[in-house]
């Protein structure tokens, strides 16, 4: 069922390759490299243009390439998030696609949740609920329960 794209394959293996010890240890080198040969070039403006365009290049291009692979990864862990409230009995389904809300309506997400965790402190036993009034009127009966 997987189906990727040439450029996918080529990002995921840029991605693995230049995030290994040896693409650090060769950048090093270079970079070592290109400071030694600094006194047999006089410091021109040359020798600093090689260096300042080679990683202005690679700079440029490795954005691209590790915001495919961050895309990707986002994806699958939201997928992977989405399949443990899905598999869970008491898990509130509204919370599936949040990703897609947004700003503002993620903030009330995080307003309806603080309150929850607000409700909850006093509580022995956490409960959880669908929505705000469900888990208030767990809370009061929890609150009830202790009071008889």
């Amino acid at each position: 069922m997987s189906v990727n794209t040439s450029f996918e394959k080529f990002a995921g293996i840029a991605t693995r390759v230049t995030g290994s010890s040896g693409a650090f240890v060769a950048a090093l080198f270079l970079v070592v490299s290109w400071m030694a040969t600094g006194p047999i070039f006089h410091y021109s403006e040359n020798w600093q243009l090689f260096i300042n365009t080679g990683t202005t290049i690679i700079t440029f291009l490795m954005v691209f390439i590790i915001q495919k692979s961050q895309n990707k990864e986002s994806l699958a862990m939201q997928l992977k998030l989405n399949e443990l409230v899905a598999a869970h009995e008491h898990a509130s389904n509204r919370v599936m696609s949040v990703e897609d809300l947004g700003e503002k309506e993620m903030k009330v997400l995080r307003d309806f949740y603080t309150k929850l965790s607000e409700l909850s402190k006093n509580d022995d036993e956490l409960r959880q609920s669908h929505s705000i009034e469900e888990a208030m009127e767990n809370h009061e009966e929890k609150l009830g329960n202790l009071k008889d």
